[in-house]
């Protein structure tokens, strides 16, 4: 059985600004909830053209979709403002726009509109990063 990858996945890896590209493939989700202390976030997919100017092939920069490990923020739930550990943080590790890293296990894969999200637990959010290239 192939495996199925989400059809927008070549149109982010050629984009100049991923943020913009993962922003405009999913669509407007103001009006999706999103339950519990779940993050959905996008998954980062590298450019296709590397630093060097190697393009990579197709196969490979499909694999950014299950290998991933940073994302870009796109919606919370509610309990995402709950109190951790006994530290009221605000929810500030999940702010919408913003890439965060998490370990692949601990998100649920999915596809919104055709491009790689992931559904991942508040708590699981590793680290709030600048630019999405620093992990891999």
């Amino acid at each position: 059985m192939p495996v199925v990858t989400a059809n927008k996945i070549e149109a982010i890896s050629q984009a100049a600004d991923p943020k913009k590209a993962i922003l405009a493939a999913v669509g407007d989700l103001s009006k999706q909830e999103v339950f519990a202390d779940l993050v959905l976030v996008g998954t980062y997919i590298r450019n296709e053209r590397t630093a060097g100017g190697i393009i990579r092939p197709i196969y490979n920069v499909k694999e950014d979709e299950y290998l991933g490990k940073v994302g870009l923020g796109l919606n919370k739930g509610p309990l995402v403002f709950a109190e951790w550990s006994g530290v009221d943080d605000g929810g500030e590790n999940a702010q919408i726009g913003s890439w965060v890293v998490y370990a692949i296990k601990d998100g649920w894969p999915v596809q919104i509109n055709g491009t790689p999200c992931r559904f991942v637990p508040y708590s699981k959010l590793r680290m709030r990063i600048t630019d999405p290239n620093l992990v891999f």
